[in-house]
């Protein structure tokens, strides 16, 4: 059995708990089948963590989290706690693992599987064969910037306060991810951002600009402003291969991105550190859904984000592409033979599913597929 490869689970709030149910089903599967042994922890974040801890991530997760090869992630709040003071919503503990982890490179892939051409609200000519990669900027920028907070004005008057800061180092490490992605792809990155209103911006322009010239001239490099990249994703998405961008403005094309596909519920993500001298990078992968606490506990949700997700794990943290392949076709072929969740349910739906009935229908492809 291959040597034992250390993962920490995090399923959080809502939804994330069900889907991470079927994840742990699909390494268990693994272990059985294709004798890879992974050394699962499990710990609690968001707000079962505020519910037993009374803090979104306590430091004894956070340890696991710094000492294990990846981690997989679920989901985190909740109507429960939106009262809370914002320092201590559950979302702080998604944010405290990306900064201190230094995740700062966030992949967002957006496939539209031929099976799900019709799932999408695009006419199926403009989305058919879709694959593309959303690379975020994911520890700077406007959600960490300082100064920000709210103050009350000498008039009465309160102001908001967030400050859009980037330095050459935090451009730089992103873009070359950005570069190294296209080159295993289609070979063209597109980096995005607001240089005609925005200082950030030319800064952000001038250096992926410096690095391309310096180091990937074979690599096709085109800039575009968010706001017209927002537009181009629904005109015509498939002109792209990878897109690199900041924070704020991944965040929101990245989930426009994902709603091509059809469903938040299919789309996986991976969050990435630097290498370090072994050339292992901290890892976070997680289904970019989130906690839907309005079908949470109904067993509805679709599992396949999260399954993805692993599978993304295993192709960026532990090297098992083959593998990772296994999974990612067994969910195509399942979507093939027209299982679906609710999410995804359409015409082409010739059973519907909940849950465990998908992944249990990925077991199955799985079995099949590996002989």
């Amino acid at each position: 059995m291959a040597a034992n490869k250390k993962l920490l689970i995090l399923p959080g709030d809502g939804i994330g708990v069900e889907v991470m149910d079927e994840v742990r089903r699909v390494i268990d599967w693994m272990g059985k089948k294709r004798r890879v042994s992974f050394d699962i922890a499990e710990d609690k974040v968001g707000g079962a963590a505020i519910d037993a801890h009374g803090t979104p991530l306590t430091d004894e997760a956070m340890a696991k989290a710094q000492g294990v090869d990846a981690v997989l992630f679920g989901a985190v709040g909740g109507p429960k706690w939106d009262n809370l003071p914002f320092a201590q919503k559950p979302e702080r503990g998604l944010l405290r693992l990306r900064k201190e982890m230094e995740l700062f490179a966030n992949l967002r892939p957006a496939i539209v599987f031929d099976a799900l051409v019709d799932a999408s609200t695009l006419k199926p000519e403009v989305v058919k064969g879709l694959d593309i990669m959303i690379l975020r900027e994911l520890t700077g920028g406007v959600y960490f910037g300082t100064p920000r907070g709210i103050e009350t004005l000498p008039d009465g008057q309160r102001r908001g306060i967030n400050t859009q800061v980037y330095t050459t180092n935090e451009i730089r490490r992103v873009a070359a991810v950005a570069f190294e992605l296209a080159r295993k792809r289609n070979n063209k990155v597109c980096s995005a951002e607001k240089a005609n209103v925005m200082e950030s911006g030319v800064l952000w322009r001038e250096e992926v600009t410096r690095l391309h010239q310096e180091s990937y001239q074979d690599v096709e490099l085109s800039h575009m402003y968010a706001d017209n990249c927002a537009m181009q994703l629904l005109r015509n998405p498939r002109q792209f291969d990878v897109i690199v961008t900041d924070n704020l403005f991944g965040d929101i094309l990245s989930d426009e991105a994902a709603m091509l596909t059809g469903s938040l519920g299919m789309l996986p993500s991976a969050s990435l550190g630097a290498a370090d001298s072994s050339g292992r990078r901290k890892a976070l992968y997680e289904p970019v859904h989130g906690s839907a606490p309005d079908i949470a506990g109904k067993g509805l949700a679709n599992p396949v984000a999260a399954l993805m997700s692993f599978a993304m794990a295993l192709r960026y943290s532990f090297d098992m592409a083959e593998d990772a392949d296994l999974v990612e076709n067994a969910v195509k072929a399942t979507l093939d033979k027209g299982i679906r969740t609710g999410d995804i349910a359409g015409p082409g739906t010739t059973d519907k599913v909940g849950t465990r009935g998908m992944g249990e229908a990925v077991l199955g492809q799985l079995t099949a597929l590996a002989g």
